[in-house]
């Protein structure tokens, strides 16, 4: 029998169960993964509705008249070609069967070009991706004058040299440079590197480049 006067035995108890521990691991990697998942196909779905994507990125350019007027103009002052002459040029002089006569060895330069302000032709086939050029014929667009010597200058009796005719000397010079630099293919040289470098410089994304030159060959008249 137990004695009243003593303390109550307390119960027994019992350890807690530890808890499970959560594996954190599995369950980032899986949230990665979904993360991949709609990134991927974030991008890949528009392609699939043939909308372009962000991984789409070439470049295309657009073929348009104004463009390829633009890129004309913008190369005009590189359609040009250069040659040296070096001749001899008599000038000669009678009034009243008094003659003045001067021999003169030129040296200069002769440019020709395309003068574009007489009008450039463009035409874009689209379907037959063709660019057609017509540019206006070269000319003589400019001549140099390096060097004059003059070896040999005689005055007549009665008709000595004045200063209008070192002016004619000079413009007869000019011309006879002007015909010896055509002579030499200055001109047709300038029509062939425009052709040349217009075909090479609108040529893009897969078109074609066809450059005419309208109607004859002409040589700037010099004054």
């Amino acid at each position: 029998m137990t004695d009243p006067r003593q303390p109550a035995t307390p119960p027994a108890t019992t350890a807690p169960t530890p808890a499970p521990r959560r594996h954190l691991l599995p369950i980032g990697a899986a949230a990665l993964l979904l993360f991949f998942a709609l990134t991927l196909l974030g991008f890949c779905r528009p392609a699939l509705l043939g909308v372009p994507t962000l991984l789409d990125r070439t470049p295309k350019t657009t073929v348009t008249h104004d463009l390829v007027v633009e890129r004309v103009r913008s190369v005009a002052k590189l359609m040009t070609s250069e040659t040296t002459v070096r001749d001899v040029v008599v000038y000669e002089n009678t009034w009243l069967n008094s003659t003045k006569r001067s021999l003169v060895v030129v040296t200069g330069r002769v440019l020709a070009g395309v003068d574009l302000d007489k009008g450039a032709e463009v035409s874009i086939d689209d379907a037959a991706k063709k660019i057609s050029v017509v540019l206006p014929p070269a000319e003589v667009m400019a001549v140099e004058v390096t060097n004059l010597k003059t070896y040999d200058e005689r005055g007549g009796l009665w008709n000595p040299f004045r200063p209008e005719d070192r002016d004619a000397i000079q413009r007869q010079v000019r011309a006879q440079l002007e015909r010896a630099g055509t002579e030499l293919g200055v001109v047709e040289h300038a029509n062939r590197s425009a052709k040349a470098l217009l075909e090479t410089l609108l040529a893009t994304d897969g078109y074609t480049v066809d450059v005419q030159t309208r109607g004859t060959v002409t040589t700037r008249p010099t004054g």
